[in-house]
Parts: structure tokens; sequence; C-alpha cells
């Protein structure tokens, strides 16, 4: 576990499915991108522009992300989990559930409450 968190080592799949039953959380909340630069988080970005539509933008003076609509319809899976953060994130905002509760949400996700949908 200690090589794991000081990036010595990246366990295997096996390890990382185990690691997340113990938690109770999606295996893919362990397997974070490489974003601990700025730059490194960038191309993250990129990628993402690339495989997903998401683009950048401004409203109201303020920087914000967007899916293209031409790459992702409104009906695509994408603009549902992105709904799905969205709503989660207004409840946090709005003092409707607890850091606590988004955070376990965000680490439990895909949940069994999105799949049901």
């Amino acid at each position: 576990m200690a090589q794991y968190e000081t990036e010595t080592r990246i366990p295997k799949d096996d390890l990382i499915k185990a690691m997340a039953y113990i938690f109770q959380i999606d295996p893919r909340a362990l397997t974070v991108p490489e974003i601990d630069t700025y730059v490194g988080l960038m191309h993250t970005l990129f990628a993402l522009e690339d495989m997903y539509g998401l683009k950048i933008g401004r409203i109201d003076d303020e920087l914000c992300l967007r899916l293209d609509k031409k790459i992702n319809p409104p009906s695509s899976t994408m603009f549902d989990l992105f709904f799905s953060w969205q709503e989660q994130a207004a409840k946090l905002e709005r003092g409707e559930i607890s850091q606590e509760e988004y955070d376990d949400w965000r680490y439990k996700y895909p949940s069994s409450e999105f799949i049901k949908r």
C-alpha cells in the first residue's frame, strides 16, 4: 500500500479490485490518470476533447468545460453521466448533502442508483 501511495509501484488489476472491494469503492476510483501536474492535466483534457468531444468555452467571463452536442447528442450516455454529477454537485452546493456524502458518491461511482436508471 505504501508503494502504491508513493507511486513506486502500480498494483495489478486483481490487487486493485481487491482493494476496491475492501474499501467498498469502484476500482476506477483507484486508477487515476496522470494529473499530478498542470501539463499532465492539460494532456488528459486534450485526450478527453478528442475522445468525448469535451470543449472549453467561456460563459460570463468564466472558463467552462462542455460537451459538444455534435459529438455527444443530448441523448448520449456522456450527458447522462455529466447530469448525474451535476445533480450531486448542486445538492452539495445547496447544503442538501455533506462533503462526506458527496465524496462517498464519487468514490462509489457509478453507484447502483445510476445503474438503475
